[in-house]
């Protein structure tokens, strides 16, 4: 596999890079540690510009290349999950209830990786833009970033990211044009009855009922409102009411996720949800209110900039180890908000078998890390090659 041959040597560098902010997990936009740590090593290895604060913990990082260019974004996100880690590793999280279990202390190690190769040879033109992102997983960091601005900022004119992927091959780039990942949307459902004595079902409103058809009528927008063409998931995950046998409750909580790749699907589901909440509670009495909250939009590769990026991972990877038309995954991801803005692409790097992410034993790869940071240093090399090379 023809990793850079200066990336390969910082091996053990990455490697322990990754592990320290492992055993140091933050949350959210609170990723205090892992940035001062991240700030750092981008001091030493002489970053042009370094612009700290951003989305309260996030970086972006300036080199500047040979000559003048346009700039390319380069993402890696930094934040952990509440989860209390299982690996027993002996570089395992020292942050009780929290841990690394997606893989992001790796993504920021990659990123570092090549930003060391970048400054030492700044073979190219124009600059690169680093940008080191807080609250991926929950907060949505992303939008934040942009939101401050960080796009007409640093002028970035496209940009990437990377994703480790376990029970992938390892080594292997995964991707595609158009929509990789999908829009995560919440509703809740409040269901107002009458309560009241279980033997007197008479006697009360039961919003029970109620909730159990609801839950079922929703999916009926799955199997007859969406084109059969259209990917669309509708998930109930919880029903929460009553607090014994013999009493039939006063209200009921219904909350679920919804998952879509285009608008209008999303718009059609919120119609759907509305009409059915509401006729659902006309025909058993009760009243009952729909609470739509949208969430991440869906993460959606230009075409142009995803066959450009398994051009390159095709030079790291070889050709037999690239999935330029690889299914999309109906879970979401704030770097969708990035993409919104400037053209780029999104890609999956295997890490082999193991653990999947969010799971108390997942582990990072580190033997993928030179992989992806010259998967990095090579699509910067080549989007803005030095004039004349």
């Amino acid at each position: 596999m023809p990793v850079v041959n200066r990336i390969a040597d910082m091996s053990a560098d990455m490697t322990a890079w990754r592990r320290h902010l492992h055993t140091i997990p933050e949350l959210g936009l609170e990723c205090h540690k892992t940035s001062a740590f991240v700030a750092e090593r981008l001091r030493e290895f002489g970053m042009d510009e370094i612009h700290e604060g951003i989305a309260k913990t996030g970086i972006v990082a300036i080199i500047n290349g040979q000559g003048a260019g346009p700039t390319i974004g380069l993402r890696a996100d930094m934040d952990a999950l509440p989860i209390e880690e299982e690996t027993g590793v002996d570089y395992a999280s020292t942050h009780a209830g929290k841990m690394h279990a997606c893989g992001h202390d790796g993504h920021t190690a990659m990123l570092l990786g090549a930003a060391k190769y970048l400054a030492e040879t700044r073979n190219f033109s124009g600059r690169v833009a680093l940008i080191f992102q807080p609250a991926e997983e929950f907060g949505g960091g992303g939008e934040v970033m942009v939101e401050e601005g960080i796009m007409t900022t640093f002028d970035i004119a496209q940009v990437y990211a990377i994703h480790n992927a376990p029970g992938k091959d390892f080594g292997s780039f995964n991707t595609c044009a158009g929509p990789i990942m999908a829009a995560a949307d919440t509703f809740s459902i409040h269901i107002e009855g009458k309560g009241g004595h279980a033997a007197r079902p008479h006697d009360s409103v039961d919003p029970v009922v109620a909730a159990c058809s609801i839950v079922q009528a929703l999916q009926t927008i799955v199997s007859r409102n969406r084109n059969p063409r259209d990917s669309l998931v509708i998930s109930t995950t919880q029903i929460h009411t009553g607090t014994t046998d013999n009493v039939i409750p006063e209200t009921c909580y219904i909350n679920g996720t919804v998952r879509t790749f285009d608008k209008a699907v999303q718009a059609m589901v919120l119609q759907r949800m509305e009409e059915i909440v509401q006729g659902q509670a006309a025909s058993f009495g009760v009243k009952a209110r729909l609470e739509f909250e949208f969430g991440y939009p869906p993460t959606v590769n230009d075409a142009d900039k995803a066959a450009f990026a398994v051009h390159v991972a095709r030079e790291i990877a070889g050709d037999g180890a690239v999935n330029s038309a690889t299914e999309p995954v109906m879970g979401a991801e704030d770097f969708s908000y990035m993409l919104e803005k400037r053209p780029g692409a999104y890609l999956m790097l295997g890490q082999g078998e193991g653990a999947g992410v969010h799971h108390p034993k997942y582990n990072f790869n580190d033997e993928i890390a030179p992989i992806g940071a010259s998967f990095f240093a090579r699509l910067v090399e080549h989007a803005q090659p030095v004039s004349g090379a």
